[in-house]
């Protein structure tokens, strides 16, 4: 199938065949006709599936299709959990609307209001934004979403995580009642078809890559370690094995940044990123990142959402997440588009029983490797985890505990909306509310 057997109008095609694209990825090939025929749509579909083109390309076709007259309305609202996946779908809005006379705008917090308030009250036909901001700016009767004839829940199960559930709500009521739906999900969780429930209206249903599914091209090992020691062995690594772009995943906004102004007292350049940094030091960190600038990212798993890297070459897991599922999130962000990348965990006599349910999940033993010096001491005994991240709404956890509020995306091929890369010819897709206002 190509693009062009989609009935997708041709000012769409140009900007696809901009991008140097032919063939829809296999989510798109299933929702692009669904959202055409105006039908709800429930899709499961993982970061780096093409699942943001999925919903713009279609979206933007509709919009192109009725065009209506007089001042400019929110026709489109699409929500989403993250800053970074908020602005990363915007600009795949724009890219794919290149050639469309429609005005998009993105809305999180962490910036000022009085610029969104300035963009909302010249026209917006597509608005991008994160609930906490979007309520902040109904409240004070600076956005109109009487308008509105599509809604899109983005990484809907990224929202129930993070507590947005209330939010989620309100801003449905705030909607017409007559719309079209889209709900995107990783998972179809039984609380994520709770909310389907109550938000579709005879939903079309489709699926791509289950999230238990590991990238083939992503090498994976173990390091067993002494927690004390992971910094040292990590920066052992980096050193030893010349790594120049490595995300680093840790499960707290303090340990990100603890880890990361270890390395740079090592000099190494990183930098954190996570749910309490300001936007401008977040788009400035993964700015450099991308660049080389930075060799180190340390990230927590909400704030990482919206992170794509072209040939990321390494993750590491500094510290293992509490669900194992998102183990397969983090190591999904490389080994891309025929692009090899490795995957390290550094796990700690904590951690045995987080790495059993990753292996059981995996359905595969993680080859363990040994670094001379680093072998862990047998007489250190394990000690309960901590979950201090204000995305985890609990206190202590055991290992292997879900955390209540979440927490946890190349090759030669054109780059894909968001920083991926898909298979050769398809254009991939794209990932903030922490505890704090900061949304």
């Amino acid at each position: 199938m190509k693009f062009t057997e989609l009935g997708l109008v041709p000012e769409i095609l140009r900007s696809i065949a901009d991008q140097g694209y032919e063939t829809p990825t296999p989510i798109q090939a299933q929702a692009i006709p669904v959202v055409l025929s105006g039908r709800d749509l429930m899709a499961c579909a993982q970061t780096g599936t093409g699942k943001t083109a999925g919903f713009t390309l279609p979206i933007l076709n509709r919009l192109a299709a009725s065009r209506v007259s007089g001042p400019r309305k929110i026709r489109v609202l699409i929500l989403t959990p993250t800053r970074e996946l908020a602005a990363q779908v915007e600009e795949s809005v724009r890219t794919y609307g290149a050639h469309l006379p429609f005005k998009s705008l993105v809305i999180f917090g962490g910036v000022g209001m009085n610029p969104q308030i300035s963009a909302l009250r010249n026209g917006v036909d597509i608005l991008v934004a994160t609930p906490g901001r979007l309520l902040d700016h109904a409240q004070q009767r600076n956005v109109d979403l009487s308008g509105v004839e599509v809604l899109v829940l983005d990484e809907a199960d990224r929202m129930l995580d993070m507590g947005f559930i209330h939010d989620i709500k309100r801003v449905i009521a705030l909607v017409p009642k007559k719309r079209q739906n889209l709900l995107f999900s990783a998972t179809f969780s039984d609380e994520i078809r709770t909310l389907a429930g109550a938000f579709l209206i005879q939903p079309e249903y489709v699926e791509s890559e289950r999230r238990n599914t590991a990238p083939e091209l992503v090498k994976q090992f173990v390091y067993k370690v002494d927690r004390e020691r992971k910094r040292d062995l990590l920066v052992e690594l980096i050193r030893d094995k010349g790594w120049y772009q490595v995300l680093v995943f840790t499960r707290t906004k303090w340990g990100a940044n603890g880890l990361a102004d270890k390395l740079l007292k090592a000099g190494i350049e990183a930098d954190a990123i996570h749910g309490n940094k300001s936007q401008n030091a977040r788009t400035r960190a993964l700015a450099n990142f991308k660049s080389g600038k930075l060799h180190v990212l340390v990230a927590t798993d909400i704030a990482a959402r919206g992170i794509d890297i072209d040939e990321l070459p390494h993750v590491v897991n500094y510290e293992l997440p509490n669900v194992a599922e998102d183990y397969v999130h983090r190591i999904g962000r490389t080994g891309r588009a025929g692009t090899e990348g490795s995957a390290i965990s550094l796990v700690c006599v904590d951690e045995h029983k987080l790495l059993h349910d990753i292996e059981r999940l995996l359905k595969k033993q993680i080859e363990v490797l040994a670094q001379p010096g680093y072998e862990p001491d047998p007489s250190i005994r394990a000690e309960p985890i901590l979950m201090r991240s204000a995305g985890a709404r609990g206190g202590q956890r055991s290992p292997g505990g879900r955390p209540g509020g979440g927490g946890g995306p190349r090759g030669n091929s054109p780059k894909a909306p968001g920083g991926h890369r898909p298979a050769a010819g398809k254009p991939g897709g794209g990932s903030h509310r922490s505890g704090s206002r900061h949304r």
